[in-house]
């Protein structure tokens, strides 16, 4: 009742100072942020909801604290301060000041609503090249965050997985108990598959003090760079996750998006900037991941159930029933799958290998691997910095080959389906990719893609902004070896890219495995 007083005051324009011409309210089942003028102040709301406790206004000071810890690295624009809501001499209340102190808020400065990554992805306004960009600033805080090399990694993901279980079946109401039984069975298997690869990671360094809340809603677009915040504050045991646990939650809500082709380019620029052949293993572990953030986003639409009514309360239940049919399919792991891409510069090998990355094997699709990129990674050099000559000699490139066949027969090891994008003009190397995928017993597709010289010599004029350091003359000493390739699935790249699609996936026929 208390703090109903205080949520009343702090929903009126004069409690603020200047005042606000209005306030507005954002809620979730934990906090209540007010909006008013250039500022947001966040208050947790006194509830108890098992994993947690916001029942004290001691322990709402400290999890505003710690909010603000945890979220000045990633943000320190946004997060501003804790202040006090104070009971005033006369009785009443004022944020900030003397008084004693009746609720903590943590100060924000605002932003724009419609700069968050779950609104642009609702209006269809999400680029593709911001969240490459997010994903790099991912793993940039991944790599900076504390190791938990103690912790139990099939442990972490058990606890999680059981709060999930135990919500669904006291949501009888909305869901099956059959399915809810079938869906624990499952689930449970696959941790007890992958306990010794969750336990080696842990003890690899790969749990950490991560974010624990990244998704879609809890990213915006500030000062044009792609902004994290709003990071678990009210227990670091629920942050000390394996990062690609971490990761799985974005990556999860942009296939529930909708927004495939943006998964699959996250987990590559991910994958690219943070990680190396030996933590490919991991991989195997991304279902598990996936389906455990679908679970827990169904449980947190359960708990919001319970303070909300009307069209928000049946919102909700539809948002538990959709996450649980998503976790449900995240479990349904397809055979992976290996798919070389070859041919001249220029005739668009990154570009079909792209459009065709997100449909391969499971959630969210095919590992992507080019070899004017990893190229450039293992000389530790930006994606764009034009090489010198010596970086493509012969001996420079049988190293690339062979970088590629050994990161994409890890990948396969875990299940995971790959593309591969690179030249392929020396027969010895298209046998070499080959060879992965007979190693592996998986299916391989060999595109050829082929146009002609002055077409290709255009186009890697005019591109901009590429990792490749093909140049006319580059495709000129190419077409003077004729490479050519009768094995793989020749396809006409010179005409329209929409055409070139429909070859290629005609190609791959049924082993093509699409979501719908």
């Amino acid at each position: 009742m208390e703090q109903a007083k205080i949520i009343a005051f702090l929903s009126e324009p004069a409690a603020y100072a200047p005042a606000a011409s209005k306030v507005e309210r954002v809620e979730t089942h934990g906090a209540i942020v007010f909006l008013a003028g250039e500022r947001a102040y966040k208050l947790k709301r006194a509830v108890d909801l098992g994993y947690l406790d916001f029942t004290t206004l001691a322990k709402r000071e400290a999890a505003c604290r710690h909010e603000l810890e945890r979220n000045r690295g990633a943000a320190p624009e946004l997060y501003l301060g804790v202040v006090p809501v104070v009971r005033r001499a006369d009785g009443g209340l004022a944020i900030g000041g003397d008084g004693e102190p009746v609720e903590w808020l943590v100060e924000m400065r605002r932003f724009n609503q419609c700069d968050l990554f779950d609104k642009m992805a609702v209006r269809g306004e999400l680029p593709l090249e911001a969240v490459s960009r997010l994903a790099q600033t991912i793993a940039a805080y991944h790599a900076a965050a504390p190791k938990c090399r103690a912790l139990d990694g099939a442990d972490i993901i058990a606890r999680v997985v059981t709060q999930c279980v135990m919500s669904f079946f006291e949501a009888g109401e909305i869901l099956e108990l059959d399915d809810v039984h079938a869906f624990s069975g499952r689930i449970v298997a696959s941790i007890n598959t992958h306990s010794p690869l969750l336990r080696a990671r842990a003890a690899h360094g790969d749990v950490r003090l991560c974010h624990g809340d990244l998704h879609l809603r809890n990213i915006v677009m500030h000062g044009g760079e792609p902004t994290l915040f709003d990071a678990i504050e009210f227990d670091d045991a629920i942050a000390r996750i394996d990062v690609l646990y971490d990761i799985a939650f974005l990556l999860m809500d942009l296939w529930q998006f909708g927004l495939k082709r943006h998964a699959n380019e996250c987990l590559n620029s991910y994958a690219s900037a943070a990680v190396d052949n030996d933590a490919l293993s991991g991989l195997a572990v991304l279902p598990l991941f996936l389906a455990t953030r679908a679970a827990v986003r169904a449980m947190v639409a359960i708990d919001r159930m319970a303070v909300v009514d009307g069209e928000e309360r049946a919102r909700a239940e539809q948002e538990v029933r959709s996450y649980f049919a998503l976790a449900n399919q995240f479990l349904e792991v397809p055979a992976p799958m290996l798919v070389a891409v070859g041919g001249y510069s220029g005739t668009g090998k990154t570009t079909l290998a792209r459009a065709l990355a997100p449909e391969l094997g499971g959630a969210p699709g095919a590992l992507h691997l080019r070899s004017d990129v990893e190229r450039k990674r293992m000389l530790g050099v930006d994606p764009l910095e034009r090489l010198p000559p010596q970086a493509y000699s012969a001996s420079a490139t049988a190293k690339v080959y062979k970088h590629l066949c050994d990161r994409a027969e890890r990948t396969l090891a875990a299940g995971h389906s790959v593309v591969v994008d690179a030249t392929f003009l020396e027969p010895a190397y298209r046998r070499q990719i080959e060879n992965v995928a007979s190693r592996c017993r998986v299916r391989f597709i060999g595109l050829w893609l082929e146009a002609e010289r002055e077409q290709l010599v255009d186009r890697v004029t005019n591109r901009t902004g590429d990792a490749s350091d093909a140049d006319a003359e580059v495709v000129r000493r190419q077409f003077e070896r004729r490479s050519t390739c009768t094995a793989w699935e020749s396809i006409d790249a010179g005409i329209e890219f929409k055409s070139v699609l429909t070859r290629a996936e005609f190609a791959l026929g049924s082993k093509t495995v699409r979501w719908h």
